[in-house]
């Protein structure tokens, strides 16, 4: 098996996969606010010349997700899933030097909104079939990609709503996120929250007369960044955190703020569940300050998620990987939703670096786009073959 791996990784064609990054970064798939339809007929017409079956799948009006099947997908032998997302964030043009949706190749890498997270890895998952075709090889397994709207902002009309279709089945799957050629096996969730502080307004002229949300809301700033949640630090996610990413409220310097309002970004390890969070924020909050007087609202909750670093499958990819070490992310991808909720074995592989993820003139290596095409390959090639995994 290692020769066949070999020779599928040595066909990898790193100007076609960079050609093909370049023509998915020059798609503008921006979420918000949330339209995937023009990339749709690139990602058809490509998986059409692998030979896959595709479909489109659209649970909202422009919210296309492309699906592709390479074999006979009657479950007689085993399927290997990819799922990556093709939305990006969104960009002020003017804090670029390079045109966001360019796709400009320059100094060994390819620049883009997109071109790190995640459409490199997408197209690196592509040249991997691409290679084991070139090779002469016929994969041992059934290949499916799904290639889904909406990760950026939840999954709801992604691999959310294809979970919520019944549409997930594989043995193993990949999400070709940046992990900077690193095999993911654990990522954390998040709570994201409101806290609303009332008070009682009054005369700026003497402040002891009413009540500040404001200082109520600064101490409860304070005790969230020095909170101590209770938990073991993650071997590979280390200690959840909490982010007061904006504070607003009152309305006039001479007047005591009776309002005020605390975004926060509460970051969870793996098994915690919304209540959990909750309660654990609720008893920081009342250490803060007893009396002051607040509510909390969800905004949004993403479990995190995790894959036992010894399962087969994660050693096959390392293996690949040519020893990749496995790593913890600090954030979430869409990952967790074949984890949790199907059991599937996944694991986050791709290049590129979240350092640059959703920055200004955001790129992906050439070279790791090579390297990644070359892995792939080698999955493939030996997926559902006798050996580990």
């Amino acid at each position: 098996m290692p020769a066949t791996a070999d020779r599928a990784r040595a066909a990898v064609d790193t100007a076609r996969c960079t050609d093909l990054t370049v023509a998915m970064v020059q798609c503008d798939t921006r979420n918000p606010p949330g339209d995937e339809s023009a990339i749709a007929g690139l990602l058809r017409d490509v998986l059409h010349g692998l030979g896959a079956r595709t479909e489109v799948f659209e649970p909202a009006p422009g919210r296309i997700s492309v699906l592709g099947t390479l074999g006979a997908g009657d479950g007689s032998r085993p399927t290997l899933l990819v799922n990556g997302h093709v939305d990006v964030v969104a960009l002020r043009a003017e804090d670029w030097s390079v045109p966001p949706f360019g796709g400009v190749v320059r100094d060994g890498r390819v620049y883009g909104r997109g071109a790190c997270d995640m459409k490199g890895g997408i197209a690196a998952a592509i040249e991997g079939v691409r290679a084991c075709q070139d090779a002469g090889l016929e994969l041992p397994c059934d290949l499916q990609f799904h290639l889904v709207a909406d990760e950026e902002t939840g999954g709801r009309w992604g691999t959310a709503a294809l979970l919520a279709a019944g549409r997930i089945a594989a043995d193993a799957a990949i999400v070709p996120e940046p992990s900077e050629l690193g095999v993911g096996v654990a990522e954390r969730g998040a709570l994201l929250a409101e806290i609303r502080v009332r008070g009682r307004a009054a005369h700026g002229g003497d402040p002891a007369a009413g009540h500040s949300a404001i200082a109520d809301a600064a101490r409860l700033v304070q005790a969230l960044h020095l909170a101590d949640f209770g938990t073991e630090p993650h071997p590979l996610l280390g200690d959840p955190t909490c982010n007061v990413g904006t504070i607003s409220g009152g309305s006039m310097p001479n007047i005591v703020a009776d309002t005020a309002t605390l975004r926060l970004d509460r970051r969870v390890l793996p098994g915690w569940t919304e209540q959990q969070v909750l309660a654990g924020l609720a008893a920081v909050l009342e250490r803060a300050g007893p009396g002051i007087d607040h509510t909390v609202e969800t905004l949004a909750f993403v479990e995190g998620s995790e894959l036992d670093p010894d399962h087969p499958f994660v050693h096959r990819v390392r293996a690949a990987a040519g020893g990749a070490p496995v790593r913890g992310l600090n954030l979430g991808t869409d990952a967790r939703f074949l984890r949790n909720d199907l059991g599937i074995p996944a694991v986050v592989y791709g290049p590129g670096s979240m350092t640059v993820a959703h920055t200004a003139d955001e790129y992906v290596p050439v070279d790791e786009l090579s390297a990644a095409a070359g892995t792939f390959a080698a999955v493939y090639a030996g997926f559902g073959a006798p050996g580990p995994g």
